[in-house]
């Protein structure tokens, strides 16, 4: 009777270790100072096949797809990035490695516009190579850095799919006027201009729309550049896609004003891609290999967390590779 006891009291203890031990999702209720989120994070769940909306306390409360959202014959993989369009009623996502860009209704969770051929990258009409950042402008054409095939590319007004300007030769990927290498960011601007990162140059540069004209270049002092935007000051945010990953802000000629990359502890980043900078000047930015969106605050401190570090899941609380993030406007929908 003893020994039975001591037996079940000796697997009661290894049952709570074990519980103890494994990892969790950060809890929504955790107290500590405000991240400074002014509406809920979306979230490119790229390894989860999915584009998830989190409230600030860690809620998921849209996600696309599910069954049934999906018509016969689309298909939904790998979506690198999501941004809120200025329409306010439509969600665009760059499907990277399936080389095609969709355009989501937010309240049916359709696809009501598409381009490119699903697994299938090209160069002709129709076809896309690794498409990164596509936008859709206050105007309504969409624009897209399409990496692998070396050009930007902009789009009529949906539901056109016609290619009405371009910039850059296809395929003949160079660092020389006219030309670029390898560009993986076209964050919008005000003015009608185009912020471009281009990974094969390590630089970023802002470029008129409407001419193609490169106005300004800056150097990008990271391995990986991606995604680079501005910040509320007129200076650049940018993160390097690597391992370790850093975060770093330089002004107009080029030089590091903060950086952030520590090479240990949980602090440390693995291939970040992009980062936002929010009202209150903390930064909001996935952490794509270590499964988790995070807040840093410019005192260098994790403020907010969703997903387990190193941990990839679907349940709530989990992500897998997440590859873009993006703040819901306040007139989002109305």
């Amino acid at each position: 009777m003893m020994r039975n006891r001591w037996i079940a009291a000796a697997a009661l203890a290894l049952a709570l270790l074990s519980l103890l031990r494994a990892p969790r999702p950060v809890s929504s209720a955790a107290a500590g100072p405000d991240p400074g989120l002014p509406g809920n994070v979306l979230i490119a769940d790229a390894g989860n096949n999915r584009v998830i909306e989190v409230t600030p306390e860690k809620r998921i409360v849209w996600e696309f797809p599910q069954p049934g959202d999906l018509a016969p014959g689309q298909s939904f993989v790998d979506p690198d990035d999501a941004f809120y369009t200025p329409g306010g009623r439509t969600i665009i996502t760059n499907e990277e490695d399936n080389h095609t860009i969709a355009v989501i209704d937010y309240a049916t969770r359709k696809i009501v516009w598409e381009y490119g051929h699903p697994g299938h990258p090209g160069t002709g009409p129709g076809y896309l190579n690794t498409p990164d950042d596509a936008y859709q402008l206050a105007d309504g054409r969409i624009v897209v850095a399409d990496i692998k095939n070396c050009r930007i590319l902009v789009f009529d007004p949906p539901p056109a799919r016609r290619i009405q300007r371009q910039f850059g030769v296809t395929k003949d990927c160079r660092a020389a006027p006219g030309h670029f290498l390898y560009p993986n960011g076209d964050t919008p601007l005000p003015g009608g201009r185009l912020l471009l990162t281009e990974i094969g140059t390590r630089s970023a540069a802002e470029m008129d729309l409407a001419t193609g004209r490169i106005l300004h270049r800056i150097p990008l002092h990271v391995d990986y550049p991606s995604d680079t935007q501005p910040t509320r000051a007129g200076q650049y945010l940018v993160v390097d896609y690597s391992r370790p990953g850093k975060v770093v802000i330089v002004d107009r000629s080029g030089k590091v004003v903060w950086s952030y990359g520590p090479t240990s502890g949980p602090g440390r980043l693995d291939h970040p891609s992009l980062a936002l900078e929010l009202p209150n000047g903390n930064l909001l930015l996935n952490d794509d290999f270590n499964h988790r969106v995070i807040v840093l605050s410019r005192g260098k401190t994790i403020l907010w967390q969703y997903g387990v570090t190193g941990v990839p899941g679907r349940a709530p609380g989990y992500l897998h590779t997440p590859d873009g993030v993006d703040v819901k406007p306040a007139t989002f929908g109305r």
